[in-house]
């Protein structure tokens, strides 16, 4: 179904940032991020790591009607669950790509959970924390390149 890949670049102009998007088919992955195989990205902001959930997942779960996240102050560990997100297809686990303090939450996704659909590499982030081990666990997550490679796979394999 998916055995020419289409990757080509698009830059977006949000809040008067440009950000590089690579586009794989009709999935786009966000350069400069690292990626978990549970398909959310984090994104290092100084002492904070931002968390949300990639285009390939959003477009899998197709219309998110509900998003389930933590409150600011609780703890997250790496490879349990911290939320949910539920379509109209699944309800489907977060699975943390690192263990932390949450410090903030994205507290609009629960009046427009389809922020998530919309736009998650911007306004459909999920919540932003405190890691507890950033080096050691940005290890296991993938980098831009390894991620690019790995949504391609995904799609040969249908």
């Amino acid at each position: 179904m998916f055995h020419n890949s289409y990757i080509g670049r698009v830059q977006k102009s949000i809040s008067q940032k440009v950000i590089n998007l690579v586009k794989i088919d009709d999935y786009e992955l966000k350069e400069g991020l690292y990626y978990s195989k549970d398909h959310l990205w984090v994104s290092v902001e100084k002492s904070l790591a931002r968390i949300g959930l990639t285009d390939y997942a959003q477009k899998s779960l197709h219309e998110v009607v509900l998003v389930e996240l933590p409150s600011v102050g609780s703890e997250t560990k790496k490879g349990e669950s911290f939320g949910i997100a539920e379509s109209v297809k699944a309800v489907s686990d977060l699975i943390a790509p690192l263990s932390g303090i949450v410090k903030e939450v994205n507290e609009e996704l629960r009046d427009k959970p389809e922020l998530l659909n919309q736009d998650p590499y911007g306004s459909g982030w999920l919540l932003a924390l405190e890691p507890k081990k950033l080096d050691e666990e940005l290890k296991s997550l993938m980098a831009f390149e390894e991620a690019k490679e790995w949504v391609q796979k995904l799609l040969k394999e249908g």
